[in-house]
């Protein structure tokens, strides 16, 4: 396959590098410690079920929904062209 400048592999050296990175990422968001039985962020109480899925959880449902909408995606462009780089 023609990648103009990259040598043969360099595409899949870019996809082991991506999801690389991805599971990098979610192993630094997995929470450390024991677990709560109240929210960290509003101190309402952690459903049970949810402790039991996540024994290391301390927010609620809800808080954790918000703290992750706020959580912006960062990434990496591998497949920029060198024009868009310098811009």
């Amino acid at each position: 396959m023609a990648n103009g400048w990259a040598r043969d592999g360099a595409v899949q050296e870019q996809i082991d590098d991506t999801v690389a990175d991805a599971v990098k990422l979610a192993r630094l968001r997995l929470a450390e410690g024991a677990g709560s039985a109240y929210c960290e962020d509003c101190g309402e109480q952690i459903p049970e079920a949810r402790r039991k899925a996540l024994p290391r959880s301390r927010t609620c449902i809800d808080c954790q929904s918000a703290r992750d909408a706020k959580r912006r995606q960062v990434g990496i462009n591998r497949r920029g062209s060198k024009d868009s780089q310098l811009r």
